[in-house]
């Protein structure tokens, strides 16, 4: 369980980077921008699942509606959810409204552990606390509910996939289908302006999401997944407001305050305390297939 916690905690602190770094980029015409992102993480995943020999794998209907459906959930709309709620409010708010995750998957795991959630409440409360609601606007407040959906969509519907696929085809995948996507959506609300000449920091801004909040925080994430289950999992989502902090203080947005750093302690506190519970036995097949984890 070690390693799905670190590899949890790791993936988690990424996605919180998103919302800062997302100011470097905000300014780029939002799907294109998005569409060229997922394309470099794309091809990053598919050259690693053909130098590891993973197989293409047959879905059922099944399969492909939970990919189709964690894709332009999990993907497509929760970054433009993201980029628009910071747009309207800054990043304070979208960080306080992903910071209930933990106690939405907590919920979505079946029947949980009183430990658990109490864990997961103690994570909520943290993770407000660390970031707050103060410089919210209703526009805003409703760009950051969609980025919520987008994002406990992201998990709920991959648990079904990873047995078959593992989180290297899964992470694959999903991001290969949300090109077209958003090159589609793009085209219809953007037009020929959907593409420019991206400046340095918005270079840096797109590589950096390609590269570490797609590629590495996806497949730390969706490894750690089956290991912990949901439950468990979600404790980690904690961790979104934190490392916003952290971006915003490396890139100089803005400084953290007292109330910031207690709240951070408070997550961390939660997480522990989730930690500690037991965990279903049927919240994610335990079981992963050789085609998962090998050549097929």
């Amino acid at each position: 369980m070690r390693n799905g916690a670190i590899g949890a905690a790791c993936a988690m602190f990424a996605v919180g980077t998103l919302a800062g770094v997302s100011g470097l980029v905000k300014d780029y015409p939002v799907y294109g921008g998005q569409a060229v992102r997922y394309l470099v993480a794309a091809v990053i995943l598919l050259v690693v699942t053909r130098v590891l020999g993973l197989r293409f794998v047959r879905l059922t209907v099944r399969e492909v509606l939970c990919l189709a459906g964690l894709t332009l959930l999990g993907l497509v709309i929760f970054n433009v959810c993201i980029v628009e709620s910071t747009r309207a409010s800054g990043p304070a708010l979208v960080g306080t409204v992903l910071g209930t995750v933990p106690l939405w998957l907590a919920l979505a795991g079946g029947r949980p552990a009183p430990r658990l959630l109490v864990g997961a409440v103690i994570v909520v409360a943290g993770a407000t606390l660390a970031t707050g609601l103060g410089s919210g606007s209703p526009t805003g407040l409703l760009w950051a509910l969609g980025a919520l959906v987008g994002e406990v969509s992201f998990s709920i519907l991959a648990i079904p996939l990873l047995p078959k696929l593992g989180a290297i085809r899964v992470s694959a995948y999903s991001t290969a289908l949300a090109v077209p996507l958003l090159a589609v959506i793009g085209v219809v609300k953007e037009g020929r302006g959907m593409f420019r000449a991206p400046t340095g920091p918005e270079v840096f801004g797109f590589g950096y999401l390609a590269l570490v909040v797609t590629v590495v925080a996806f497949f730390l994430w969706y490894s750690s997944l089956p290991k912990l289950g949901p439950g468990r999992a979600g404790l980690f989502a904690g961790l979104i407001p934190v490392g916003a902090i952290v971006t915003g203080l490396v890139l100089g947005i803005a400084t953290p305050s007292a109330y910031d750093l207690l709240g951070a302690g408070v997550v961390i506190a939660g997480i522990l305390v989730g930690l500690t519970a037991k965990r279903a036995p049927e919240a994610v097949p335990a079981v992963v297939t050789s085609s998962a984890t090998g050549r097929s």
